[in-house]
């Protein structure tokens, strides 16, 4: 479904209108789906779908990973599962998880997989091969383009926590941070950038906060990676503006948090639990 409004406007007002900072991460894993679909036709999509339809008012945003898709060839059914999102809930925008990290023309078919195949509201890129690997999104004006910047995972300190002072910079900047610099400022070109910082890091959070503002900021690893809500929503908090610049994502927790056939209910009241203990936090 093509023109969707500005990524940020979609956020801004999903953000109050759902009053949720809730994103529902679709990782969808046929081993772990219940019986009653397990093994059929289009599976992918109808566990998908009935998420979608249990959580929708109750999320931010919907995070589409693409491996879960592309590792059992459905990616027929991810493009049908966004144009239903689209369709049958469209104030929630749709974040495709792919972690793109290209430059030039390969970046340039990334985007179009991303914006043009799929339709999705925004995707997330991987900056480390410099700006010229997240410019060619950026042609896409009103798409988000959400850059890794503080991932939650263990690993993710080997790269990100490296010293990078240039020459005559007396103040400690460390690689993570300046990605975040970068993308908040001269990267930012058509104000719909956004940064990926995990929850399990709340003290970066914080700091990544500081120096970018009002930037939206994805945040993975509450739920099943054991985020702590109350330091995530705290750190992430937007000055006098409790309630926006965070998309928390929960994926694991609420997706199986019942492999019977009431799977679309346990969904629902694991979202519910969620964004209820996010409102909560941000009081």
């Amino acid at each position: 479904m093509k023109n969707r409004p500005l990524f940020t406007e979609q956020l801004a007002r999903a953000w109050s209108d759902q009053d949720s900072m809730l994103c529902v991460g679709l990782d969808p894993d046929p081993k772990q789906f219940p019986a009653s679909i397990k093994g059929k036709g289009g599976a992918i999509l109808a566990f998908c779908r009935e998420i979608v339809d249990a959580t929708a008012d109750l999320v931010c945003a919907f995070k589409p990973q693409i491996a879960y898709f592309a590792a059992h060839g459905a990616e027929d059914q991810l493009e049908q599962l966004i144009d239903h999102i689209h369709r049958q809930h469209p104030q929630v925008p749709v974040i495709l998880d792919s972690k793109r990290g290209d430059i030039g023309s390969t970046a340039q078919q990334y985007a179009i997989e991303a914006f043009d195949r799929y339709q999705a509201d925004a995707v997330t890129v991987n900056p480390y091969m410099g700006f010229d690997s997240v410019e060619p999104y950026l042609k896409y004006a009103n798409k988000g383009v959400i850059v890794l910047c503080r991932t939650s995972n263990p690993g993710g300190s080997d790269l990100q926590f490296l010293e990078v002072n240039e020459k005559g910079q007396t103040d400690k900047e460390l690689l993570y941070q300046r990605v975040a610099r970068l993308a908040s400022s001269q990267w930012n070109k058509t104000g719909q950038l956004g940064l990926v910082v995990g929850a399990t890091f709340p003290e970066e959070i914080a700091k990544v906060r500081e120096i970018v503002g009002e930037m939206p900021l994805l945040i993975p690893g509450i739920g099943a990676q054991g985020g702590d809500i109350p330091a995530t929503v705290q750190a992430g908090t937007v000055a006098n503006a409790p309630g926006t610049g965070m998309i928390i994502n929960s994926s694991r927790a609420i997706l199986y948090a019942s492999q019977d056939g009431n799977f679309a209910d346990a969904a629902r009241q694991a979202a519910m639990a969620t964004r209820n203990a996010l409102r909560a936090a941000k009081k």
